[in-house]
């Protein structure tokens, strides 16, 4: 598929196939392929009946619930890009983003009403999505195809390292991201996938879109509780569910004596690779966790680690998927992880030259990840490029550090940067999320550091903080770990 191909609406398609077949579930709710498009076409005709504000995009700030779910497909139904927004940004970043996006309209899930009530009242283009009731009833004309190249979402990149952008995600980057999922996880007709990551995030959305090209249900949740969703994985014929590794981490300690149902098949693991510890864990219970490595410009997930390799291969995120082509370009083979395949977004939203400057000559889009292949094609990540820092001329990726330091009982989290040194230009300083009672001992961390790590990389100071700062995927933003420096500083 390439140029101006078309598709025949995702929805539509389903609804001819598998009218009656679970599509979504939320707590003691179901609907069928044919219930949510009823249910979506009526938000439809609301939205086209509101007036011209909608505009060529409109902005979502969604939670995890049917009502959020059924306007981004409405929204996709009538032809108006949906804009997913975080709920946990500040008003002045949402403010930003929507203004960037050149948005009027914002709609807001009424879960969010306690903290978006007077931000609402005092907006004039801002709504509860429950308002959409109040709306004329339009004449509604559904989208009967996607074009290939029509942007079906745009979602703002996590900012872990920077200012954040609009990726434009095109129909065909959706569509051959579930494509490549598939054909490494399998499918079954009945198969279930519980969300639990918000859907205004890649993870989460990537979810619905693979339900209306592969046919098969989504478990939604409001919210990750381990404990609830522990009893949904032992009673529910869930077959796969997309977790963080806190989440999967939760999810083991209250694993239950039974197990999960016998439909389940896998956890996918984003966000970055499993611990030994936890991985050693999940065999003992003989749980599958599929991990993978991916980013909002490629729509999810472009490379995979199969349980049976992760023992052997430990730290790698696995080996890329189909159609996906990735390379490594720098000296000793080691260097930035580059990416080639139809999943790769068209550009980012008001800066076509911020993403071309991300394109190679030939076309290979430049992750900003460094990484290397081992001898038998199994990708490892070293770190992102842009929060490496040289200390004593010696190149010192935080990721490697952190990885060794997370291992330690009693440390929930850490993040590293680099710090100015006279002596050696910069030296590690590491944060710490610890567990309630832990006693922090800077010598004995230092000298666990030194077994595993060259002596440059040992972190120089160690800083106990409340929570990092993180994304809605659970990555640490390290734009946001100076904040930390200026505050341990005064």
């Amino acid at each position: 598929m390439a140029g101006n191909d078309i598709m025949e609406n995702w929805l539509i398609k389903q609804v001819k196939l598998a009218p009656h077949r679970l599509a979504l579930m939320y707590e003691d709710k179901t609907w069928t392929f044919k219930q949510l498009q009823d249910a979506v076409y009526r938000i439809a005709k609301k939205l086209v009946g509101f007036d011209k504000r909608l505009g060529k995009r409109t902005a979502l700030i969604t939670g995890n619930t049917p009502a959020s779910y059924f306007m981004i497909l409405a929204l996709q139904q009538i032809g108006v890009q949906p804009v997913l927004l975080n709920f946990r940004l500040a008003f002045a970043e949402l403010e930003r983003q929507r203004k960037d996006a050149g948005v009027v309209v914002m709609f807001v899930d009424d879960s969010l009403k306690k903290q978006f009530s007077e931000f609402v009242k005092s907006n004039e283009n801002y709504y509860f999505i429950s308002e959409i009731k109040k709306f004329k009833t339009g004449k509604l004309k559904i989208i009967p195809t996607f074009e290939d190249e029509s942007i079906a979402s745009i979602m703002y990149t996590s900012g872990t390292t920077g200012r954040p952008h609009g990726v434009l995600q095109t129909y065909r980057n959706h569509f051959f991201s579930a494509i490549g999922s598939v054909l490494n996880l399998g499918l079954e007709a009945d198969d279930q996938w519980l969300c639990a990551v918000p859907i205004f995030h890649v993870s989460g959305l990537s979810i619905m879109m693979r339900s209306l090209i592969y046919g098969t249900g989504v478990v939604l949740v409001p919210h990750f509780d381990p404990v609830k969703i522990s009893e949904l994985l032992a009673t529910r014929p869930i077959s796969i569910m997309s977790v963080v590794p806190v989440m999967l981490k939760r999810l083991l300690e209250v694993y239950p004596s039974g197990g999960y149902n016998n439909a389940f098949r896998t956890f996918l693991l984003g966000g970055a690779p499993i611990a030994a510890a936890i991985l050693n864990d999940c065999r003992q219970k003989k749980i599958s966790v599929i991990q993978s490595y991916g980013m909002t410009e490629t729509c999810s997930q472009i490379v995979a680690l199969n349980f049976a390799d992760a023992p052997s291969k430990i730290g790698a995120v696995g080996k890329p998927l189909f159609p996906v082509e990735v390379r490594i370009k720098g000296r000793n083979h080691i260097g930035e992880v580059e990416v080639k395949g139809p999943n790769v977004a068209r550009s980012y939203l008001n800066d076509q030259a911020g993403f071309e400057a991300k394109l190679t000559p030939d076309g290979w889009f430049k992750t900003g990840d460094i990484g290397f292949f081992d001898e038998e094609g199994f990708l490892f990540i070293k770190g992102r490029k842009d929060e490496m820092f040289i200390s004593g001329g010696e190149n010192v990726f935080p990721t490697e550090i952190e990885k060794v330091y997370s291992r330690v009982a009693g440390i929930k989290a850490i993040a590293v940067v680099g710090v100015f040194d006279k002596e050696w230009g910069q030296v590690p300083c590491a944060f710490v999320e610890t567990e309630k009672d832990f006693k922090l001992k800077v010598k004995k961390l230092k000298n666990y550091g030194r077994k595993f790590l060259a002596h440059y990389k040992v972190p120089q100071r160690f800083v106990v903080v409340p929570q990092l700062p993180r994304t809605a995927s659970g990555k640490v933003k390290h734009a946001e770990i100076e904040k930390l420096l200026s505050r341990d500083a005064e």
